[in-house]
């Protein structure tokens, strides 16, 4: 993999982070069509992301974009949202989400992550990677390549 792909950067960050998901996977799905699926925020996000009710992205191609993030419970959480080909990165002042892909032999790479910012939340994010994080990386995946397939 070069320095140039978006999945080992996407590693690498979650590594910098101690992030407590992080999941990768290849997908026999054509990279397109996984991208059309991750790079839908609005539309897709809250069918990845159990917990999500909306994911308000207005209009607009810019490279820092503000977005709103709207749990089930109805909390709100502004993030900012940097979107290219096979990178997407979502920061709030609590969490950092991303995902990556890249196309690979006959499918895709595909990866996921989440993590917390603050230091002070770090034990919270340790004890989630151990008992939930893999699992959960594995599930968004699993729900991406269902919504990609039928694309």
């Amino acid at each position: 993999m070069s320095s140039s792909d978006p999945v080992l950067r996407l590693r690498v960050l979650a590594a910098g982070l101690h992030a407590g998901l992080y999941a990768e996977e290849h997908l026999p799905l054509p990279y397109g069509r996984v991208w059309a699926v991750a790079a839908d925020l609005e539309a897709e996000l809250p069918h990845l992301l159990p917990f999500l009710r909306e994911f308000r992205v207005p209009p607009g191609d810019t490279d820092r974009t503000p977005a709103l993030a709207v749990g089930r419970s109805g909390l709100t959480e502004p993030f900012e949202v940097r979107l290219a080909p096979g990178w997407c990165l979502m920061q709030s002042r609590l969490v950092v989400g991303g995902m990556a892909a890249t196309p690979e032999a006959d499918g895709t790479r595909f990866a996921v992550l989440g993590a917390t910012r603050p230091t002070v939340l770090r034990p919270a994010q340790w004890l989630y990677g151990r008992l939930l994080g893999e699992r959960r990386g594995r599930a968004f995946i699993d729900r991406l390549a269902e919504r990609a397939a039928l694309r």
